[in-house]
């Protein structure tokens, strides 16, 4: 397709670039939010969102979707969801022969809404496949559509008859990205947009198969021994027992980050140094993702919260 790793590097940063603007014509800012999420797709990752509602989580992924020239499938999470429900289940057809029916989860990009208003099983059975790659149904193994995304969403406010995902499940998602609310004038445009009849024709920028392509390119970049030493260290000092871990950390940390996060702080580096046309990643590469990728992995203590020490705060600290 390429003559060089060089030529589809440079390819790959164009691309992402047409994205962003293809992207740009419905989302009006969140533009960090939505290079997060398409640096997630192409590290083979999957997102966890958090914002309020109304702040067009479902438009996101939906426009994604379309830009990609992907198959992509809503399921709205509720209390009385059960796995089958979203896997698919076994059924008799009219030979008398059992056939599998494929659930919602068959197809690239699957927007979880509000994963936390589920049960611990299905919660689980979407963490398997999003692992795994693959579903299980009566001891037959269906492989899921490649590339497969899950952009997850939590609402931060009500907290009432929700499950919350545990930290083990939590350590699953790529990225976990905070939704603020919009600027004024980005609110201003978004109000004048959604209020007229305008309907806005969306170009497909990649295909499944180019996706795949710059999925493996991206894995095959090289890294500087300098740049792992500095991701592995980076998610070292986020252990409050760890030789590495800084007076910040023992004091206010109970939860270092897993080594989960160190393959992820690898392979985002990589991906956010694609995108700018640099054929292999550097320090700042890995500083620019770090925030998404261990906001979710450490946990606080009490005396943090009482001092007013964030996650995000340690984090800077840290990664400074």
């Amino acid at each position: 397709m390429y003559t060089s790793d060089a030529a589809a590097i440079d390819a790959f940063s164009q691309k992402f670039k047409d994205l962003k603007k293809e992207i740009a014509k419905v989302i009006v800012g969140q533009d960090e939010v939505v290079e997060q999420v398409l640096i997630s797709i192409f590290s083979r990752g999957h997102c966890l969102l958090v914002g309020v509602p109304g702040l067009a989580k479902t438009l996101l992924v939906n426009t994604i979707a379309d830009v990609l020239g992907l198959s992509f499938n809503r399921i709205q999470f509720t209390p009385d969801l059960m796995p089958s429900d979203i896997i698919g289940s076994e059924i008799l057809d009219e030979n008398r022969q059992f056939k599998f029916i494929k659930g919602p989860l068959f197809a690239n990009i699957i927007l979880a809404d509000e994963i936390n208003r589920t049960p611990p099983k299905t919660q689980a059975a979407l963490l398997e496949a999003m692992q795994e790659k693959a579903v299980t149904a009566s001891g037959k193994r269906y492989p899921l559509p490649e590339p497969f995304f899950v952009l997850a969403t939590q609402n931060p406010i009500e907290q009432e008859g929700t499950y919350p995902l545990p930290e083990a499940q939590l350590d699953r998602f790529m990225f976990n990205v905070l939704l603020d609310y919009p600027k004024y004038e980005e609110e201003l445009a978004i109000v004048k947009y959604t209020t007229t009849d305008n309907k806005i024709e969306l170009s497909k920028i990649l295909s499944g198969e180019e996706i795949l392509f710059f999925q493996n390119l991206i894995r095959k970049m090289p890294v500087a021994d300098n740049v792992l030493e500095y991701a592995v260290k980076l998610t070292a000092k986020t252990r409050p027992n760890g030789e590495y871990a800084p007076e910040l950390v023992k004091r206010f940390i109970d939860w270092g980050a897993g080594p989960r996060a160190s393959q992820f702080l690898v392979i985002g580096a990589k991906c956010h140094a694609a995108m700018n046309g640099k054929y292999s990643p550097d320090i700042e590469d890995v500083k620019a993702v770090a925030l998404p990728i261990l906001r979710h992995r450490v946990v606080r203590n009490y005396k943090a919260e009482a001092e007013g020490y964030s996650i995000e705060s340690i984090i800077a600290e840290i990664n400074k």
